[in-house]
């Protein structure tokens, strides 16, 4: 917490902070990017100096970088990313989920995704692995980007500024916030699954029978399990549809991240 004190528009390590986290937590998802951005919003609480708006410009240009070079990876090396990333039962539940969720939402849920836990690894990595088209990714990374990083700094200058002597508190207060709206989030997409998880097997029309697997988000059937690697073009009003190669031992549908 003393540390708050050398966080400020004049020290250097705030802008490598402002940058390097949000671009690495991506690949080492222990980094706590959201955590330090919140605390330089606490630290500049009490201060207008118009360098505040370089920091958070530089932590929406770490989280897209980190993004981007997700998606070069997953794109470049995908079936050793794969194997490291998505391995065991929980990974593949991960990636499951992610392919699923792509389909239905498209760029959408590369926005979305920021805020559901594990969820931005899983989804960045795997449009890499399943060639999503780079026109629609990286104005969905830089959207998704801007909105983090102003929801970070702002929940830092917030309780920052309700603690102005006390920044520890100021900065307990805002963890805390981001830490309910998190599981607000959480919890409404599950509900959400759970939703049309049901009422998807309480009716015998095949067009919802084909989404009995849920997205986490409202559902979408798969594609054919031969298609191909390659981009596909933007559907008209829905999301992109990502093609998926045949795996041996798929999971069920249903499975989701971190289940």
């Amino acid at each position: 917490m003393t540390g708050l004190a050398h966080l400020d528009t004049g020290s250097a390590l705030s802008y490598l902070i402002a940058v390097l986290l949000p671009a690495l937590d991506v690949l080492i998802p222990v980094l706590p990017s959201e955590t330090a951005v919140i605390a330089l919003g606490v630290a500049t609480a009490g201060s207008a100096d118009p360098r505040i708006g370089v920091l958070a410009g530089l932590a929406a240009l770490g989280a897209f970088l980190g993004d981007n070079a997700a998606y070069l990876l997953g794109r470049r090396f995908g079936p050793v990313i794969g194997k490291r990333v998505f391995a065991g039962e929980r990974g593949a539940r991960r990636r499951a989920w992610a392919e699923r969720s792509l389909n239905r939402f498209g760029a959408r849920l590369i926005v979305i995704c920021r805020f559901i836990p594990g969820g931005r690894t899983a989804v960045t990595l795997t449009c890499g692995l399943v060639g999503y088209p780079r026109r629609s990714f990286v104005p969905a990374t830089a959207a998704a980007g801007i909105i983090w990083a102003s929801y970070a700094f702002f929940l830092g200058r917030l309780g920052g500024k309700a603690f102005g002597d006390r920044p520890w508190a100021g900065l307990l207060l805002a963890l805390g916030l981001a830490l309910v709206i998190t599981v607000l989030i959480e919890a409404a997409r599950r509900a959400w699954h759970w939703r049309t998880t049901r009422r998807a097997r309480s009716d015998p029309r095949p067009e919802l029978s084909e989404q009995r697997g849920g997205t986490g988000l409202p559902g979408a059937g798969h594609p054919a399990a031969g298609a191909s690697r390659t981009p596909l073009e933007p559907g008209a009003g829905e999301g992109h549809r990502v093609p998926q190669a045949p795996q041996p031992g798929r999971l069920p549908a249903d499975a989701e991240p971190g289940r």
